[in-house]
Order: C-alpha cells, then structure tokens, then sequence
C-alpha cells in the first residue's frame, strides 16, 4: 500500500483547532496552501505537548544557531475557525520536530497511527515492539515548513485552543462538567 506524504513548505495556514462542544472537542491540526487543505485528528495531550516542545525547540535553536526570535504575538493572530468541511486524512500517531538551520525554519511532521501503535492499544506488550522504534516509512505523513515567527504564532493558538475547554477543578485539576463532577479529592462527594 502506497503512503501519501502531504507536504506544505511553507503553508499559506498552518493551526491547531477543535471540532465539537467542550468536553467532546476533537482536535486537528490543519494545513492549507496550494489550493489543498489537509486535517488530521489527534489527541488534546498531543496539541499541548506539542506547543511545549516547539517552545523549547526555538529556545535551542536560539542558543546553538544565533538564531533571532520574534516575541509572543501582542495580538491574538489567527484566531478563525477551522476550515469546512473537515475531513480527517488520518490519526497522529507520532509526531516529529526538527529545526532545519539552513533556511532557519521549524520542521514539524505528523505522522499516522501504525500497525504497532494499534497492537499496542490493544493489549500487545511493547516488548514484543521493542526493537521497531523508528515510525513505518509506509505511514501517511503531514510535513510543514515554519519560520520562526509563524512558529510563535502557531503556539500562541495551540495554547488558547487547549485552555478554551472545560474548566478545571481547583482540588484535582480534572475537567468540570456542566452536571458536576466526582472529585477524588472529596472522597467522591459531587462537586
């Protein structure tokens, strides 16, 4: 089977952004240029995860390669709706960053869900996968190409979209739900 790598270097759009109500959002991120827009889904941990470790990667680049970076954007940038229809090309699996100091931009890969990570979901030990580390070169990928300050500016969304959900509970930082919510930290009392 033939994988497809959709590849935008550079996008005209590159964000992360959520389809549903809080507390049933799922998450995409989405690439448009060319005349094609690409969306795959993945998981709210993985668009957090993701804004840190872009953070930390232009601090890198900054420290090893002189690099100049821009300031958080003042202003709240993209801030549109993703764009319809949203048809998911696959599920992330795996996610990749580099920083390509040639060019001074930001490689950022996702990945599709493999058959290992499937295996793994159900119930597979990850010592019989523990020799295939690498991601299957015959998984579909998204590619995109930043600078540094769509970088920034990327984080800034991926930041408000992750907060934008339900609120947390000040004793056990789980979500609240608009019916309540079975606090560990009550002994499971209604909160």
């Amino acid at each position: 089977m033939t994988h497809q790598v959709h590849a935008f270097e550079p996008p005209e759009r590159f964000v992360a952004g959520t389809v549903g109500p809080p507390g049933e959002r799922t998450f995409f991120l989405q690439a448009r240029g060319g005349g094609r827009v690409v969306s795959v889904a993945l998981e709210k941990v993985q668009v957090s995860l993701l804004a840190e470790k872009l953070e930390e990667l232009l601090t890198e680049a900054q420290r090893r390669f002189g690099v100049d970076l821009p300031e958080a954007p003042a202003s709240l940038g993209d801030n549109e709706p993703l764009e319809t229809p949203v048809d998911e090309e696959f599920r992330v699996g795996t996610l990749g960053l580099a920083f390509d100091a040639d060019s001074a931009t930001v490689v950022i890969e996702a990945i599709a869900v493999g058959e290992t990570e499937s295996e793994l979901e159900l119930g597979e030990s990850e010592e019989d996968e523990a020799d295939d580390v690498e991601p299957d070169e015959d998984l579909d990928r998204l590619r995109v190409r930043l600078t540094p300050e769509a970088t920034r500016e990327f984080i800034e969304r991926a930041r408000r979209v992750v907060n934008a959900g339900r609120p947390p509970c000040p004793l056990c930082g789980q979500p609240l739900d608009p019916a309540g919510h079975l606090c560990p930290r009550n002994n499971g009392y209604h909160r």
